[in-house]
């Protein structure tokens, strides 16, 4: 999972039913945008609010709209209920997605390191020709061991193993996770706003829902730092932070969605337990975004001149 790959919201309509055809133009929105992999039915995509009929119909909607383009799509099986997360994995299998990934259960939760692989095991055997990610983010499921072990150890048992999608700040523990195993899996980065400190650390890919809305911010701050501009990457970056703050000053997922549909992506409003902001938070926070210069800077083109905010 190398490059910028955007975790997609799922869209709602006005009911609250899920949108699938506003996938189409998510897909498009992303691919403007030089975006070619999207990790769908995730946290960004509010997974744990959505049924396992509604994961199935967004899954294969996605795989519909993307066959004959340069889209990629991952698809997040993660579930309370395991038997739910073998069945959407080798969901994701049947229809042709590139690869599956899971969270831990966060309800009862895996006991000890054995007990995650046991659960990993489960759900990986279930898409057996899939690369297999385990969706690190202890923030969320209160899972916490150390995925330096879990990569020595979770091989024997999944041997579609291909790395972790590591959701955590931790930055000495992605450190000790990248050289496990000989340095032999891929772990792509999961929290945008310190996105460069992971690029100086060795990641080759990220996964983050900014990536829906600002992925030129990130793609400049990617070439920065490839050309060894650092102060420039050091910019962008810190635009992104600010993004951040602003939205979750609001309620993230729910000012995110805004924010898609502000941008032309009408991703509908966020299903409790999140909040959605009202319109007058809105308005303040597209005015808030637009004293930054986001809407100067957010698709300037990566080999362009980025405007200041």
């Amino acid at each position: 999972m190398h490059g910028l790959q955007a975790a997609t919201h799922t869209p709602f309509a006005a009911d609250g039913e899920v949108d699938p055809g506003v996938v189409e133009r998510q897909c498009a929105h992303l691919l403007e945008r030089g975006v070619t992999s999207v990790f769908i039915n995730g946290s960004t995509g509010e997974s744990h609010s959505l049924s396992v009929p509604e994961r199935r119909l967004l899954a294969e909607r996605w795989l519909e709209v993307t066959a004959g383009t340069a889209m990629r799509v991952i698809v997040h099986a993660g579930s309370n209920c395991l038997r739910d997360a073998a069945d959407l994995a080798a969901h994701a299998q049947s229809i042709g997605a590139a690869a599956v990934s899971m969270l831990a259960p966060s309800y009862f939760r895996p006991a000890t390191l054995a007990g995650l692989i046991d659960c990993c095991e489960l759900v990986a055997r279930a898409a057996p020709e899939l690369p297999f990610y385990f969706y690190d983010i202890p923030a969320l499921t209160g899972v916490q061991f150390s995925m330096e072990e879990f990569l020595n150890a979770a091989p024997a048992r999944i041997p579609n193993l291909a790395g972790i999608k590591f959701t955590n700040s931790d930055l000495m523990a992605y450190q000790l996770a990248r050289r496990a195993a000989g340095g032999r899996f891929d772990l792509p980065w999961g929290c945008d706003e310190c996105y460069l400190a992971a690029l100086a650390l060795g990641a080759e890919g990220a996964i983050g829902s900014t990536y829906n809305f600002a992925p030129g911010i990130h793609q400049r701050l990617h070439a920065a730092f490839l050309a060894g501009d650092l102060a420039t990457a050091r910019d962008e970056q810190f635009r992104s932070v600010q993004v951040v703050r602003i939205l979750s000053g609001r309620g993230y997922v729910g000012a995110a969605k805004a924010l898609m549909t502000h941008l032309g992506v009408p991703v509908g409003p966020a299903r409790l337990p999140n909040r959605n902001p009202d319109r007058e938070s809105v308005r303040s926070m597209l005015a808030e975004l637009d004293a930054i210069g986001f809407f100067a800077w957010k698709d300037a083109q990566r080999a362009g001149t980025t405007p200041s905010p």
